[in-house]
């Protein structure tokens, strides 16, 4: 083996680079495609479809013209630039796609199939030039280092694997770093300074006349190969390598959907977590093309009986990667549940290469291999790349649709993983088969009746959902499908729903809390006609609306099993929801829904969400609040509720202040008066309103009917839920703002997420909430607060009264009965519907 020229090592490492910066593309196209057409897993998939398949054209097309260009590393170079030239054009064709899709939506998006026409032609447009660039970089570079035939399983397998490991690299940089240090701008501008310098030192080698690798005994790489020494004496024809390589990409994508929602049921699902088993996988398939490299150099072993072993082995480790995953999180349990933030990702990083990483190496080393498979063809090296490149990407784009949007909602995901297992076994059975010889194509028979063995492996008793036996929890229905595992549980009485196993969304238990989320806010306009909700759950909330003469509810739910099992589920306590023709539901993006839509609301509630979670952050962002705003009537109001249970003071100032740098006038008010598990709204006006103290009256007396209720009562009901005047204050004035070019809440939570389970952080509950409202009432006392102007002396009273409810049980909790009892004397004493009796 001779040693590699500088020059040789240089492209090596430019390759290593172009691959980093295809993953850093890719990660913030899906991203900002979410952000544009909706972030469902709808829109992620075809937006992952489209760069496949812009990368699967680029291949098959440079990789038939390399062979007739005078130089392949000019022509590298020149797809670097034309990649970073591409990629430039997606801030302009973003923002025209932000002014552009909501005008389409109202002309053609009304219906599905028009819709997903819609976002197609917008992802196609933004995604697919630079992706078809990326396409023929290696089969240039390819035709360009592979001198003969003979070598093109080794240096074919040796440049995938180091452009893989680019782009694991990619992948984790783009996931924990780039977007906190440079924003996503930022990190998109890197992408494309790396593509510019790749491109440009490529082209100055191409200009050199230092000879690079092979290149003084070999000057062009010739299309017939050389006689191989081999003792195989197979040859495979090119068509037949290919169908193996489009159904192992069928398979490995698939393979990757299912071990994602498998690690769903466990994880934070921050974009950390998905982060790491991204590029757990890409590592995975990295060092597969390694195990390539050196299975190529066995030239007298035959590549049937290599590639036989690797899909053998590969079908098994599949088939058996659900027990392994069962095995190592103790049947579902959360992961982590008392670490802190490096010792989570350790122990995530850990199981994911315990599930995914040796099946993975195995899976990855397939497809290189194929390239010493096709050592014998009669065609030119680059070509050879590229097509079985490209073929193997579609194959990954099927897969991929196929597992999540059939395979996974109609067989779930243990039986699915078993079925691309048979699959395996059966591409072994094609090969044989392709075998002359009668012994050899008994053998391909076997394989493909001897993988039907795995659809009788005993999966149906596996655990699919975590249910606590200690809460007395039964579980109702689930429904594994293509967005979630979404289920109803019954527990102690009441009925919950939950995603992904340990993320409840609501529940009868909780009805006043749900119920207040409406109650609280629609108290306080004076016509609450248009109400438009953000999330829907299990529907008590936006059911909550229709006590009030509303005349169009619009509830958007981004996760359609939701919406299934909430329908099916939760009538009796929503009050119709379902049933009324004056509400409308969207299983979609709630933010994407206000964007693409003109319609104007009175009120826009959006609900509780988990605020580590991926994607939840941009329900917090500047841009989101700004077309709010745009999409309120006159008099209008949003709400914003926040799970105080879920957030430390550093998010509620950051979200706080985000919204004052959109509505003038900002205003807290609580859901519940307990410091334990309580849920707080920030209510932001267009412009500056005080609160009319008729309008609860009125509304009271609309809810009440004919049952004589003194107006005090109607005061005191809405006013002991005030929290304080957030703009007046000037306490989060200094506060970060959370946009969507930096998220600082999707950073930001699933560390403080962490930390609060290792003890080294506290929600904002109990002491903290209590010190919170006392230091917003000190700060601005409501006979100061502007939004209180219009308030009688007794009626300010009633904010007082429900500080000091907080405050007593703040001390209760602490075991200071006495102060405790003090403070609970002076509710019950300035709260007339409670000290009167007449409630």
């Amino acid at each position: 083996m001779h040693p590699l020229r500088p020059h040789t090592v240089l492209l090596y490492v430019l390759f290593l680079f172009s691959g980093a910066a295809a993953l850093i593309y890719q990660v913030l196209w899906v991203r900002q495609l979410g952000l544009l057409v909706g972030s469902t897993a709808q829109a992620a998939a075809l937006a992952v479809a489209i760069f496949f398949a812009g990368i699967a054209a680029g291949g098959w097309f440079w990789g038939e013209r390399v062979a007739r260009t005078r130089s392949a590393i000019r022509l590298f170079g020149g797809l670097e630039l034309a990649v970073a030239a591409t990629a430039l054009l997606f801030f302009f064709l973003v923002d025209f796609y932000h002014t552009l899709y909501p005008l389409l939506y109202a002309r053609w998006g009304v219906s599905p199939l028009a819709d997903l026409f819609l976002k197609s032609v917008i992802a196609t447009s933004v995604l697919f030039p630079s992706a078809f660039f990326m396409g023929g970089t290696l089969p240039a570079l390819g035709h360009h280092l592979i001198r003969q035939h003979r070598h093109l399983g080794r240096t074919g397998s040796w440049l995938y694997a180091i452009n893989t490991f680019g782009g694991a690299l990619g992948a984790l940089a783009a996931g924990f770093v780039l977007p906190l240090w440079l924003g996503f701008q930022g990190t998109y501008l890197l992408a494309i300074g790396l593509d510019l310098s790749i491109g440009l030192i490529a082209l100055l080698l191409a200009r050199s006349r230092i000879p690079l690798e092979n290149e003084t005994t070999h000057p062009a790489p010739s299309p017939i190969p050389a006689p191989s020494d081999s003792t195989d004496d197979s040859r495979w024809p090119v068509s037949l390598v290919q169908l193996i390589a489009f159904m192992t990409g069928f398979c490995a994508l698939g393979v990757e959907i299912l071990w994602t929602r498998l690690f769903a049921q466990v994880l934070q699902n921050s974009v950390y977590t998905y982060a790491l088993v991204l590029t757990v996988f890409l590592l995975a398939l990295a060092l597969g093309a390694l195990l390539a490299h050196g299975l190529s150099r066995l030239r007298r072993l035959p590549t049937i009986h290599v590639l036989t072993g690797l899909l053998l082995i590969a079908a098994g480790l599949v088939a058996f990667s659900n027990w392994i995953f069962y095995g190592i999180t103790g049947g579902l349990a959360y992961l982590g549940v008392d670490q802190d933030w490096i010792a989570y990702v350790r122990q995530v990083f850990l199981s994911t290469v315990v599930v995914m990483l040796i099946p993975g190496i195995f899976m990855g080393a397939v497809l290189p291999y194929l390239l010493r498979m096709l050592q014998s063809a009669q065609r030119p090296i680059g070509e050879l790349i590229g097509q079985l490149i490209a073929v193997n990407t579609v194959g990954a784009i099927a897969g991929a649709w196929l597992t999540g949007f059939l395979l996974l909602p109609l067989l779930g995901v243990s039986r699915s993983l078993l079925l691309l297992a048979t699959l395996y076994v059966w591409i072994i059975g094609l090969a044989w088969l392709a075998q002359s010889g009668a012994n050899r194509r008994i053998a391909g028979f076997a394989c493909l009746l001897g993988g039907l063995v795995l659809q009788w492996m005993p999966v149906d008793r596996m655990q699919v959902i975590h249910v606590r036996t200690a809460g007395d929890e039964v579980l109702v229905e689930l429904i594994e499908g293509s967005h979630a595992h979404a289920a109803v549980i019954d527990t102690e009485g009441h009925r919950l729903l939950r995603v992904n196993n340990y993320y409840t969304l609501g529940s009868t238990g909780a009805l006043e809390k749900e119920r207040n989320q409406t109650l609280i806010p629609l108290m306080l306009h004076p016509q609450p006609r248009r109400i438009f909700y953000l999330g829907m759950g299990t529907g008590i909330t936006a059911g909550a609306a229709l006590a009030f003469p509303v005349e169009r509810v619009v509830v958007t739910e981004i996760l359609p099993e939701v919406v299934r099992l909430a329908r099916r589920h939760f009538g009796p306590w929503t009050e119709g929801l379902f049933d009324d023709e004056r509400v409308v539901i969207h299983a979609h993006d709630g933010r994407n829904q206000l964007r693409r839509s003109p319609e104007q609301y009175d009120v826009i509630i959006s609900d509780l969400f988990t605020p580590w979670k991926a994607g939840t952050g941009n329900l917090y962002t500047r841009e989101h609040y700004q077309v709010a705003r745009d999409r309120l009537k006159p008099g209008g109001f949003l709400v914003q509720w926040l799970p105080a249970y879920m957030i430390s003071i550093e998010e509620f100032s950051i979200i706080a202040r985000t919204m004052m740098e959109v509505f003038p006038q900002v205003v807290l008010w609580r859901g519940d008066l307990f410091p334990s598990e309580s849920i707080i709204g920030l209510v932001g006006y267009p412009t500056p309103t005080p609160y009319d103290p008729q309008v609860p009256i009125a509304q009271g007396r609309l809810l009440a009917g004919d049952e004589p209720v003194a107006d005090e009562v109607f005061s005191a009901l809405s006013l002991i839920f005030y929290g304080g005047n957030i703009t007046a204050s000037g306490r989060f004035d200094h506060a970060p703002i959370n946009t969507d070019n930096r998220p600082l809440i999707e950073y930001l939570a699933p560390r403080t997420q962490r930390a609060v389970q290792a003890g080294r952080a506290h929600w904002l509950t109990d002491e903290a909430l209590a010190t919170l409202y006392e230091q917003l009432m000190e700060a601005v006392p409501p006979t100061e607060d502007p939004y209180l102007i219009n308030l009688a002396p007794a009626q300010r009273d009633y904010i007082h009264a429900g500080l000091h409810y907080i405050q007593a049980i703040t001390h209760l909790n602490r075991g200071d009965t006495e102060t405790a009892g003090i403070l609970f004397e002076k509710f019950y004493r300035t709260v007339p519907f409670l000290s009167d009796g007449n409630y």
